[in-house]
């Protein structure tokens, strides 16, 4: 029986598009199930499917495996790749993967992701600019040490994937990662499985109020290039 993934909206869902990514990028097979956000707070719908009412999920027959670090680990556990094969990236790797998905609340609060527009953003927080200092230092440590062009060397793993969202944010707001940070942007928008996500996002014609006024209050859009 194959995997079924559950994410929500393209353009807005940063949490869905770690392990659909990572899924994506390593070849693992599996049924692509999408539930939207079509209100303010969908915990009530979203926990017929998933405990903590919440995406993403992941099915295995019988078994719900819910969050994304919890499904980068499932899947660690089952599949090549998913981790860097060297010791010493597999541990930096995993700390910055947690580090992601653990951290970096002003980021996430003040640039909210929505794939299909620009922004002129407001005058940052003493909080984002931290944020965004770290995440360049972040990717700067792991492509020095590591060699490239991937976070944590020659090929693509969760780390890039757990980061992914913030590739998306960096152009949407044109946030200052430095060269290092800017080269691995533009090599992961690039991605085949980003550019097949772009797509779809770019297709959607869902708009919940909650995300778009979280996209007013970051700035002035310039440009939106999703349908309707």
């Amino acid at each position: 029986m194959p995997l079924t993934l559950i994410t929500a909206n393209r353009n807005y869902s940063s949490w869905s598009l770690r392990p659909w990514v990572l899924m994506k990028a390593l070849g693992i097979p599996f049924d692509d199930r999408l539930e939207p956000f079509l209100e303010p707070d969908n915990y009530a719908a979203f926990r017929a499917f998933s405990p903590s009412g919440q995406v993403p999920v992941l099915i295995d027959g019988d078994r719900t495996i819910w969050d994304s670090l919890g499904i980068a680990l499932f899947l660690a556990e089952r599949f090549p790749g998913v981790w860097p094969a060297d010791e010493a990236a597999r541990a930096w790797a995993i700390c910055a993967t947690c580090e992601m998905h653990g951290g970096f609340s002003a980021l996430r609060n003040d640039c909210t992701m929505n794939v299909g527009v620009r922004v002129n953003p407001r005058p940052a927080s003493p909080a984002l600019e931290r944020n965004v200092a770290r995440v360049a230092e972040l990717w700067a440590e792991g492509i020095d040490r590591f060699g490239g062009p991937w976070l944590a060397g020659p090929d693509f793993t969760a780390v890039d994937a757990f980061y992914a969202p913030v590739a998306f944010r960096v152009r949407t707001y044109g946030l200052d990662v430095g060269p290092i940070g800017a080269a691995w942007v533009a090599q992961m928008l690039d991605h085949p499985a980003m550019r097949d996500w772009e797509a779809t996002a770019l297709t959607e014609t869902w708009r919940e109020d909650s995300h778009e006024a979280e996209l007013l209050a970051a700035g002035a859009i310039t440009a939106d290039y999703r349908a309707g």
